[in-house]
């Protein structure tokens, strides 16, 4: 008896304690607040992966045979608006085509499998050529038109952070919906130019500069020099800054032995060259794009120079095979989609890249060459598309093209790629968290290390991608404004 009593007494001193524990409301409150003082642990990027809040899906794409840009019918009437606002004309017309290949592929898509449920209907995707001619003041011209007259449900592009920023004031002005796809500079979404309209689904050049750094200092560990030759405009001059930052963080022993700026579309780059040269590099930074970075590289092989460039435009086609198998051979290439075995980690991948080269080698001038064929094979134009896939899957399910219920389902989305590969809209500045990936370019026999599928090469002209090294999105991430209202005093995951 005198056994049991204590037993007893034993039992319900650990029971009150227990129910005070549970009950108590000062420990409870203590919890919470303890919880919410933490910082989050290891890389939440893996955590919102694990479960995306939408994915890109091969097997509900349409069957792609007919599509060809040259001879897509767009559809008129109630539709979903989309203005492509780029150079379709001037000096980078290339650019006109490629993203006007890449964003019809996905009205094309979209339109056979009947639209997408908006505004209480099914509506189809009608893709609008807005081409500004590589000039500021028509851009202004051209958007403002799109907006006020075609009355274009959001503005996508473009190729310059200067013709962007111009597409997002348009947008903020008239409350429709900005789509950067394609122009990396931070400041776009910095205090004194966010809007709420606008989304930078894009990498950054944060990230970019930051991510080559990491590179040479924690993966390569070989190049030290570096000489850094940009276009002359605020893309040019902030990718300098960010690799400049990334080495003092990730490679304190590498030394700038030279910086230059070009204007834009210059045609001569001997003078650059020369003192390129004489410096003694390791390799060169561009962040040139084309058709300055195709000059640029050809001409540096030309002139005997010998020294590769860290880029993240120099994956044409036509320029790589210019140059050929030695002159492109060590380049280094940092991507928003490329990943490490993307055929062995990505079955969907697998077939998207097969049915893309099977129907793009059908394609009539002027989409018929190489450069154009391939945009959307591989890269960054896979990820404008990817991006415009995520678009129209926001307004699904927001079942609206209002602009408002569009923001809302945006902040803090997280999409697939075809390849895996998982993005976040950072709510507080509407900038992309994710992976980057870092690729080395390497001959033909030696490509297999990443095109494991038939004919186990991407080129045979050509040096391009063999080992890809994925950068964590915690080492890079954009940099996020603190004198933006939004965005004070949070972490830059945005939490």
């Amino acid at each position: 008896m005198e056994k049991f009593t204590k037993g007893r007494f034993i039992f319900s001193c650990v029971l009150a304690f227990f129910l005070l524990v549970a009950y108590c409301p000062f420990t409870v409150d203590a919890a919470k607040a303890d919880k919410k003082a933490k910082p989050a642990k290891g890389d939440p990027l893996d955590q919102w992966a694990a479960k995306p809040n939408a994915v890109f899906d091969v097997d509900k794409m349409s069957d792609m045979s007919d599509y060809d840009p040259g001879t897509s019918v767009v559809p008129a009437g109630d539709t979903i608006k989309l203005a492509v606002v780029v150079s379709f004309s001037g000096p980078a017309s290339i650019q006109g085509l490629w993203y006007y290949t890449l964003v019809q592929w996905v009205a094309h898509d979209i339109n056979k499998r009947g639209g997408i449920w908006v505004d209480g209907k099914k509506k189809l995707i009608q893709v609008i050529k807005a081409d500004h001619l590589g000039k500021p003041d028509t851009c202004k011209k051209v958007c403002e038109r799109m907006a006020l007259q075609e009355k274009v449900h959001a503005l996508i592009g473009s190729d310059g952070s200067h013709h962007v920023k111009i597409m997002n004031e348009t947008a903020n002005k008239y409350k429709i919906i900005s789509v950067n796809l394609g122009s990396m500079v931070d400041e776009l979404q910095d205090a004194k130019n966010f809007s709420r309209y606008a989304f930078h689904s894009y990498y950054s050049v944060e990230q970019s500069g930051r991510a080559l750094a990491y590179y040479f200092g924690q993966i390569s560990k070989k190049e030290k020099k570096f000489y850094i030759l940009n276009q002359d405009y605020s893309y040019g001059r902030a990718l300098a800054a960010a690799f400049k930052k990334g080495l003092q963080e990730y490679h304190p022993e590498g030394q700038i032995v030279g910086e230059d700026y070009h204007k834009l579309f210059l045609t001569d780059f001997a003078p650059y060259l020369t003192k390129v040269k004489a410096s003694g590099a390791d390799i060169i930074l561009s962040g040139d794009f084309l058709p300055d970075g195709a000059n640029l590289a050809k001409q540096a092989y030309e002139m005997k120079l010998n020294i590769p460039f860290a880029n993240i435009f120099m994956n044409d086609v036509t320029m790589l095979r210019n140059i050929g198998v030695e002159g492109t051979k060590g380049f280094v290439r940092v991507d928003s989609f490329d990943m490490p075995d993307p055929f062995k980690s990505s079955p969907s991948y697998t077939r998207y890249y097969q049915i893309w080269k099977k129907v793009s080698a059908n394609w009539k001038a002027p989409y018929d060459t190489e450069s154009v064929r391939n945009v959307g094979a591989f890269g960054n134009g896979v990820a404008v598309m990817m991006q415009t896939y995520w678009l129209l899957s926001v307004m699904e399910r927001a079942k609206s093209t209002d602009p408002e219920k569009i923001i809302k389902i945006w902040e803090g989305d997280t999409y697939r790629y075809v390849n895996g590969k998982v993005v976040k809209i950072r709510a507080c500045d509407h900038k992309a968290i994710m992976d980057l990936g870092v690729s080395v370019y390497v001959p033909p026999a030696e490509q297999k290390i990443s095109m494991t599928i038939p004919p186990y090469y991407w080129f045979n002209d050509c040096s391009y991608i063999g080992p890809t090294y994925k950068i964590p999105a915690a080492k890079i991430l954009p940099w996020m404004d603190q004198e933006l209202n939004r965005c004070s005093g949070k972490t830059n995951w945005g939490e």
